[in-house]
């Protein structure tokens, strides 16, 4: 093209794309120190959470979210909607254990229990057992469909089947398992349960078989805001520039011969060597994987390693630093105040409902009375007697059951009513007290507040 008489070259517009194209990411296999210590999380958390729903506890479920009954059930200890406080005080402690073990150790929680980790990891362990390793799998990709999809698909039928018990498991933490179990087998579960089965289901072959490090990237808040809780003396994996610089071999270069094996073996595809990124787990597998690379040149260990800033410029690690200790002290707080409240819990709730329909009404004799439903809640399993009474003014008398027996784990509404002698009282609100007393057990009663309304 020429505009006037000098010729111009038109070139192709550059386009960038607001959406980066993944590369698929084949991690290699790693044996070390590391990498044993992730499976033996792998183990522990796998072992607590698909084993816990089958344990039993005085015939019942050990640990039951019975949110159709609104009561929860851990081991020998039945919560009650009443008793929200405890879940606040459990998310507050998991929240500032999060915060004090990032403080001290980086994303410790990300490489080693975070459950998307966790599936992760067993995912690629099957990946590679039926497909192979880390140049098989890339073997295998590049191979026509008709070649690849008997592996590819008994990979993804395991997946599936995987996938299908966890989210039996998590749903049989909500409808007791042993039912969930019957209702499977017979073709008979309900909508609900059948979609969240599928759903969390789904969500598990999605996450750990198919998105992964996408996850951990881009969906995941904390790797976002975990540098807000470094500084220079958070542990975090590092890699030691002053040993391995420059890099390739000889002798007159560095320790690190740039073979790639930290990049090979990374969950999420980074290279250490360029820095710490958000993009990083913590889960050491380059560690370990410089380890054997190492250990064959017969070159020290820990080229890459877990280390802080500080000392990696030479100036030495504070372990009980401010923000440290602060974290700590507000959990041993809490933590000790949840324990101590729950030891000194009273077994037993009283929720007192006036009578809306009959405010105060006067019966023989110019007798006042009052009508109340009383809830009772039984929060322990075994059936209990208790006796009511009712003070505050004088002359003031309780009229209903003496007695009132209450089963195991469950609540029983009783309509009581309270009868006031004629002019025991001015007109007007007046405060008193509902006490509630367990039959043959000393220390188990509980005190409630109301008002009695004179006319």
């Amino acid at each position: 093209m020429k505009v006037g008489d000098i010729p111009v070259r038109l070139e192709e517009p550059d386009h960038e794309s607001l959406y980066e194209v993944r590369q698929k990411i084949y991690p290699r296999a790693v044996h070390g120190a590391y990498a044993w210590l992730r499976w033996a999380a792998v183990w522990a958390t796998q072992l607590v959470f698909y084993g816990a729903a089958w344990l039993t506890w005085n015939d019942r479920q050990a640990v039951l979210f019975d949110i159709a009954h609104r009561k929860f059930y851990l081991f020998g200890l039945v919560f009650w909607p009443q008793d929200v406080i405890y879940l606040t005080v459990l998310l507050v402690v998991a929240a500032l254990s999060l915060f004090l073990f990032t403080a001290l150790a980086g994303r410790v929680w990300c490489g080693y229990s975070c459950p998307q980790t966790v599936y992760t990891e067993i995912f690629m362990w099957v990946e590679r057992v039926i497909e192979g390793d880390r140049n098989a799998r890339m073997r295998l990709d590049k191979q026509p469909p008709a070649q690849r999809w008997p592996r590819k698909a008994t990979k993804h039928a395991a997946w599936l089947a995987i996938a299908f018990w966890t989210g039996f498991t998590f749903v049989g933490y909500v409808t007791p398992i042993h039912e969930l179990w019957r209702e499977l087998l017979s073709l008979s579960t309900g909508p609900w349960e059948t979609f969240w089965i599928a759903f969390y289901g789904f969500a598990t072959y999605g996450n750990a078989g198919w998105m992964r490090e996408q996850v951990c990237k881009y969906m995941c808040p904390y790797a976002r805001f975990q540098s807000a809780m470094f500084d220079k003396d958070t542990l975090v994996i590092t890699y030691d520039a002053k040993r391995g610089e420059p890099r390739g071999k000889g002798k007159a270069k560095g320790d690190c011969v740039d073979c790639g094996i930290c990049v090979q073996v990374c969950p999420t595809g980074i290279d250490i060597r360029k820095g710490l990124q958000y993009e990083c787990i913590g889960c050491a597998a380059c560690i370990d994987g410089c380890n054997q690379v190492m250990e064959k040149l017969s070159r020290p260990h820990n080229l890459i390693r877990y280390s802080t800033t500080h000392a990696m410029e030479g100036t030495p690690t504070r372990v009980l630093r401010p923000r440290v200790l602060a974290y700590a002290f507000v959990l041993l707080a809490i933590g000790a105040a949840a324990a101590a409240s729950l030891y000194m819990r009273v077994p037993v709730k009283l929720d007192i409902i006036r009578d809306r329909a009959a405010i105060a009404r006067e019966v023989e004799e110019g007798v006042i009375e009052n009508v109340y439903r009383l809830q009772i809640m039984n929060t322990v399993e075994q059936a209990r007697a208790f006796e009511m009474s009712v003070s505050g003014l004088p002359g003031l008398q309780l009229w209903g059951e003496p007695t009132i027996g209450v089963g195991a784990a469950t609540s029983r509404i009783v309509p009581v009513k309270v009868r006031l002698p004629a002019g025991a009282a001015e007109p007007g609100s007046h405060p008193i007290e509902f006490h509630l007393r367990a039959l043959g057990v000393d220390g188990v009663e509980v005190r409630e507040r109301s008002v009695f309304v004179v006319r």
